[in-house]
């Protein structure tokens, strides 16, 4: 089913942040540990800009799915015999999975076809991109970036350090940046300034000390807080949220 629908808020749908890119994430697991028996794939889109889709049909199929991966914004899917599937969901790319036989429709750009389900990735908007790699090893351009929130190097040493590298930038502008708050969109900036009492437009070194200490917290809790609450199952946020 489509994620996207009336009955969800639809203010989360059109840019995917930390949160529901985990959810989209899951969707997918259904399928691991089975074998992929066709690809099907729209190759003159440009969300398979730089990449060869030739290699992605003939390195696929066969392989078996093992794992899944979100990471800022972004996923990632591990096959056998070191094939990866790195997949940016842009503005308006979900997730999900179809039963068996499924036949691909307009903007369904991506399939992978298993026995039991098929594995589908959508994007109207095409602003999303799928990336191939093989290797024994994640590729480069999924390590690159800014480290996870909820990891011990997102810390106070972290951020003073970007924040002074942006001083003169407005603060929302900074916490938008994927490479410093990876998997901060528009609503998580906007509850993540909100609970830290700071404005949008404060310059980032105009921040006291007391300022980058809630800041830091208020990320913290605010990333935490969305993926326990909504990357299971796309639930809304509490009542008491600025959203």
């Amino acid at each position: 089913s489509d994620v996207c629908s009336s009955d969800l808020p639809a203010l989360r749908c059109p840019m995917p942040e930390l949160a529901e890119v985990e959810f989209f994430r899951k969707q997918w697991d259904c399928g691991l540990g089975q074998k992929i028996i066709a690809v099907q794939l729209h190759p003159r889109k440009r969300i398979f800009r730089g990449t060869n889709t030739r290699k992605i049909v003939d390195q696929l199929v066969g392989r078996h799915f093992l794992r899944s991966f979100a990471r800022g914004k972004q996923t990632l899917f591990k096959f056998s015999a070191g094939n990866w599937i790195g997949i940016h969901l842009g503005m308006s790319g979900k997730l999900r999975t179809e039963p068996a036989g499924f036949r691909p429709e307009k903007h369904d750009h991506f399939v992978l076809q298993q026995l039991q389900q098929a594995l589908v990735l959508r994007d109207a908007r095409l602003f999303g991109r799928v990336r191939f790699h093989h290797g024994r090893s994640e590729p480069e351009w999924w390590r690159a970036g800014g480290p996870d929130i909820s990891s011990d190097k997102f810390d106070r040493r972290f951020l003073n350090a970007f924040l002074d590298r942006h001083a003169r930038a407005p603060i929302k502008a900074i916490v938008l940046m994927q490479n410093g708050f990876a998997g901060i969109g528009n609503w998580m900036a906007d509850e993540i300034l909100w609970r830290a009492k700071i404005a949008p437009s404060v310059l980032a070194g105009a921040l006291s000390a007391a300022q980058r200490a809630r800041l830091l917290r208020e990320t913290r809790f605010v990333a935490s807080e969305s993926l326990r609450i909504i990357g299971p199952d796309f639930s809304d946020p509490p009542a008491d949220w600025l959203i």
